[in-house]
């Protein structure tokens, strides 16, 4: 997720990949040497990865939890009266048994269906999608606040499970995310508890397909630092050390998801000296982009005002930095139509090509594709509809009439970049 200019800083070699270089070998040797066609799980350099929220629900689907992320209740049949997606995903490919009928009809008066992340066979599907385009794999959303019920918990252990099995049937990546949305003071420390449970559990890292950076299982946590989660009654940039540490100790390598502002703690960052020394502790630093820029003049500035500086202060430190870029944004819908529809417009694909150039001439040698499957805030990148269900009250974004596999053909172009491949290049070598 950077320096065309000078050769990529005349092939300067970060120090943390020296480390890899050094210790991955024998740290990796838990698992099988990757098969033909598939990703090298030993290192995050050199791989595009998506954000896979896996966050869908349906009744029937054995979750018992109702409608998830499609409607605005659980128990309320998701329909034009509760809908939360601007995006309709095409299920066109999808068997009978991995579908759910909803409210909504489509324009030949059939039902309108859709998947459920709980189905390993949805879970599978999407996973091979990743391989066919030649996507590096996924960094699987663990909601810190699905956690603190039993069924919600099992749900996610559900479809991490479905996730591991599909990486390592497709020859993909995967790592832990944990999003530390809507936790308050005192909560962080569930964190490393369901780490050690996941650990001993399921033996996650033990898999070929679990991705490790610097010799060590990576873990991801999103969501330091940020001003808007460090207020009164949230969770403390104390409680953040901690955290980083706890992981730190149980073997692990950590990237941290944090804000725009992170380097001189400004815009979107807390103002407070602590955060320095939690993201110092990080071997790969991310911050967060979407919704802060609109069109291709603001993603040059951003590269020009961030992504440069952030690749020279990490290279400084020996860290590694990892871009998150988007496809576009729209929540209109889950806003009740309170926002535009389509707020940050795709542009056919431009807008989301724009940022992998600036990424690239920044000097990125990995990106965090955010979404694979957010249909909810319009980020998804895989497959979806030009012809969804029809309602006078509910209006829904398409892909601009671009086949429904666009955006994963622009981010596995965008993987053959990253691996030097191929140059990178102002228009993509992907047509409609």
């Amino acid at each position: 997720m950077q320096r065309l200019n000078h050769f990529n800083q005349r092939n300067r070699i970060p120090l943390t990949v020296w480390l890899c270089l050094f210790v991955g070998l024998s740290a990796v040797s838990h698992a099988d040497s990757p098969g033909p066609g598939s990703v090298d799980c030993a290192t995050l350099d050199g791989k595009v990865m998506c954000g896979y929220q896996g966050w869908f629900n349906c009744p029937g689907d054995g979750s018992e939890l109702g409608w998830r992320h499609w409607g605005r209740s659980s128990r309320r049949m998701f329909g034009p009266e509760s809908v939360t997606i601007d995006l309709w995903p095409d299920v066109s490919e999808f068997d009978d048994g991995e579908l759910f009928e909803t409210g909504f009809r489509n324009a030949d008066g059939s039902i309108a269906k859709v998947f459920s992340s709980a189905n390993q066979a949805t879970v599978d599907r999407h996973f091979r999608w990743m391989k066919d385009y030649g996507i590096d794999g996924a960094f699987v959303q663990r909601f810190a606040t699905s956690l603190r019920s039993d069924a919600s918990r099992s749900n996610r252990d559900r479809i991490l499970n479905h996730c591991r099995q599909a990486a390592e049937n497709h020859g993909r990546a995967f790592v832990v995310m944990y999003d530390l949305s809507g936790l308050r003071e005192g909560q962080l420390g569930m964190i490393a508890d369901d780490w050690d449970r996941l650990d001993s559990a399921f033996a996650l890292v033990q898999s070929p397909a679990y991705l490790h950076h610097c010799g060590k299982p990576l873990v991801a946590i999103w969501g330091v630092g940020f001003k808007d989660r460090h207020r009164d009654g949230g969770y403390t940039l104390q409680g953040c050390r901690d955290m980083v540490a706890q992981i730190q100790a149980a073997g692990c390598s950590v990237m941290l998801g944090v804000p725009t502002g992170w380097r001189q703690q400004t815009r979107d960052c807390v103002d407070d000296p602590m955060v320095q020394e939690i993201l110092q502790m990080a071997d790969v630093i991310s911050p967060w982009t979407p919704g802060r820029y609109r069109d291709l003049d603001q993603v040059r500035r951003h590269a020009d005002d961030f992504w440069a500086a952030d690749q020279r202060r990490c290279d400084e430190l020996g860290q590694d930095y990892l871009p998150v870029i988007f496809p576009g944004f729209s929540w209109h819908n889950l806003k009740e139509g309170q926002a535009e529809l389509g707020a940050i417009p795709r542009q056919k694909g431009k807008f989301l090509w724009s940022q992998v150039v600036a990424a690239k001439q920044a000097g990125a040698n990995m990106l965090y594709v955010a979404m694979f499957d957010e249909v909810d805030e319009g980020t998804a990148i895989f497959k979806c509809t030009n012809d969804p269900p029809v309602d006078d009250h509910v209006p829904f974004l398409t892909y601009e009439g671009l086949p429904s596999d666009h955006y994963l053909r622009l981010v596995g172009e965008a993987a053959r970049v990253i691996r030097r491949e191929k140059p990178v290049t102002e228009v993509p070598n992907v047509r409609p």
